[in-house]
């Protein structure tokens, strides 16, 4: 029988072991692990203050409890329709694909302070183990747009015809 020893350095161990951590934690980050897309924490978003609360981070008013809540189901086929929605939720910092076949909920809250609007217009929430996973604000006008969670004035990136944009989790269970 062989028996080899080696004398290891305690120093160059911790060195290696914070590299490794470091490196994990920046692979977490380009990811997708680091979700810029709101204003507030997406952590805990596990009771209807929270989902009000984010929705405030972004400037609206909205009810105080949801219109609509359900749960739906992210297609695991994708789809013209999904494309688009999740390019949308792309230039938001949300990827829907990663949940392709997951149950997750969907809650929908009219907005009071939409400029301009003359129809209703909603907000709505997608959440998967108490986190933002995407969703969208839809005007309902004739010509209106669905767009990411920012005001009008805010946008950055184009919007969306409502009318093109049917809900592509429609899937409900």
């Amino acid at each position: 029988m062989l028996v080899m020893t080696a004398k290891v350095d305690k120093k160059k161990i911790a060195i290696i072991f914070a590299a490794v951590v470091v490196a994990i934690a920046a692979l977490v980050m380009l990811l997708g692990g680091g979700n810029n897309a709101s204003p507030t924490a997406t952590t805990n978003i596990s009771n209807n203050d929270a989902r009000v609360e984010f929705l405030r981070g972004f400037g609206w008013d909205v009810t105080t409890s949801p219109v609509e809540s359900s749960q739906v189901r992210i297609p695991e086929q994708t789809s013209e329709v999904f494309d688009r929605y999740n390019t949308l939720q792309k230039q938001q910092g949300y990827d829907l694909s990663q949940y392709a076949g997951k149950t997750v909920m969907r809650y929908v809250y009219k907005i009071n302070n939409y400029p301009g609007a003359v129809e209703p217009v909603y907000a709505t929430l997608l959440v998967y183990k108490n986190q933002v996973i995407g969703g969208d604000v839809t005007d309902t006008a004739a010509k209106g747009h669905i767009h990411g969670f920012r005001k009008p004035e805010q946008l950055q990136q184009a919007t969306t015809p409502a009318t093109d944009a049917t809900d592509p989790t429609a899937v409900t269970e």
